[in-house]
């Protein structure tokens, strides 16, 4: 088998069969086929696509190309989630302790943030002490104990997908539903779960801004699943404007928090239980998304939810007194408000300036190397749709280095748009695909 010989043959809109699409992932982990091959390959992806079989080995190869982690100690159906990311996400936070607390074990491995704010991990460690680095024994025996540990990935987890991304990254091949599936579900799978909820994302804070693609995407990423043998279901929701209010690490928390005590945003709330009820439904712990909602609205109502995130904190070695009291978290030296200029309603919010503006103050990675600071960030103080008076605070800017204060100020200004007349409202939840 030659790499030459499998690009032509994608290039010119032919299936490639298992063991040609192993022979190329194969050797490009191992350095036998250069970057220029695969950058050809990837183009030819691009333009040609896959067909669902192939797409489902290639993700397999890719899951095969390292380590896989084995979670069969651990009782119970694994329940893995994933976002395709947006402004604002902080559903980890609230969705791994809320559906522990129902009796599904949640066994979840995350990431830092490259990008507007940190990722799960950098939001947890602004809990002072918060370990996120667990051996595999503490990593079963706390999901076992309690039902719940959120840890970064640990190992050489999917290799040939670092090397893939990055290469995509650099050569415009990175906007391939095949691609992005194969890249998304690889991970997911060696991670060990037993089932995946997916949360697909679509607007103009998402990956995926436009609907019918993300639709395509969540289609491709749950036949894999199911194709794989890990039942599979995803939500596609709406990421038009951030989540929720708060933007940045602590500010993300504390929303959290709130949450989990039945205060938080209304769409934050709403997600999470549209989420957390397809989770238990694949968890085996309730049979129906109706039910399953439920069972996780009582567990907010009595507290369990929120003592199950402070058994998880105090499990992690972090301060578990912050649940009870988030004056603790870090906190910003200033709070800048960007008032309204007009009279009238929010038409339209950015999602995507509002994490820039975030980042700019501090709150994200510009690279790999970038410093986060846990305290600063966004809050909205209004959404789509709301009635804004002309002084009124629009958003809150929380700010240590005022540096670039006046850059974050501006881009924050013109995400939104107001106007005379109340929008129309938009669904959060457009569809659910299993």
């Amino acid at each position: 088998m030659r790499a030459v010989d499998l690009i032509r043959k994608k290039r010119d809109g032919k299936e490639l069969t298992t063991e040609e699409i192993q022979f190329l992932i194969k050797g490009y982990t191992s350095g036998e086929i250069p970057d220029y091959q695969m950058s050809a390959l990837a183009m030819a992806i691009y333009f040609q696509g896959m067909t669902k079989r192939e797409t489902a080995d290639l993700t397999m190869a890719m899951v095969n190309s390292g380590d896989q982690v084995d979670l069969s100690s651990i009782k119970g159906t694994k329940v893995d989630k994933h976002s395709t990311g947006g402004v604002g996400d902080t559903t980890t936070l609230v969705l791994a302790p809320l559906v522990a607390s129902c009796g599904a074990p949640v066994a979840k491995m995350s990431g830092r943030g490259l990008g507007h704010t940190g990722g799960t991990l950098d939001k947890l460690e602004s809990i002072e002490g918060f370990r996120v680095s667990l051996n595999s024994e503490e990593f079963v025996k706390n999901v076992n104990e309690i039902g719940v540990a959120v840890v970064s990935q640990t190992g050489n987890l999917v290799p040939a997908d670092k090397k893939l991304y990055s290469l995509r990254d650099v050569t415009a091949t990175v906007r391939s539903i095949p691609l992005i599936a194969s890249s998304i579900m690889s991970k997911k799978l060696a991670a060990g779960a037993n089932a995946i909820v997916l949360d697909v994302k679509t607007g103009s804070g998402a990956f995926m801004t436009e609907y019918e693609d993300a639709k395509k995407l969540a289609r491709e990423m749950v036949d894999i699943g199911n194709n794989l043998g890990r039942k599979t279901v995803a939500v596609l929701t709406d990421m038009d404007q951030p989540l929720g209010f708060a933007v940045g690490n602590a500010l993300e928390v504390r929303e959290a928090i709130d949450t989990l005590k039945g205060e938080g945003p209304d769409d934050l709330y709403e997600l999470c239980l549209t989420l957390g009820s397809y989770m238990l439904v694949l968890a085996n712990v309730v049979t129906s998304s109706e039910e399953g909602r439920k069972k996780l609205e009582e567990s907010i109502r009595t507290g369990k939810a929120l003592k199950k995130l402070k058994e998880m904190v105090a499990a992690q070695d972090g301060n578990p007194e912050v649940i009870d009291n988030p004056d603790l978290l870090p906190k910003a030296k200033k709070v800048v408000e960007l008032k309204a200029e007009k009279s009238g309603y929010v038409q339209k919010i950015v999602a995507i300036d509002v994490g820039l503006s975030a980042m700019l103050l501090g709150a994200g990675r510009e690279t790999k190397d970038s410093q986060i600071d846990l305290a600063v960030g966004v809050v909205l103080k209004k959404k789509v749709g709301d009635e804004v008076k002309a002084g009124e605070a629009l958003a809150e800017l929380h700010v240590n280095d005022e540096k670039r204060l006046n850059d974050a100020l501006s881009l924050l200004k013109n995400a939104f748009t107001i106007s005379d007349e109340k929008p129309k409202g938009k669904p959060l939840i457009y569809e659910v695909i299993q």
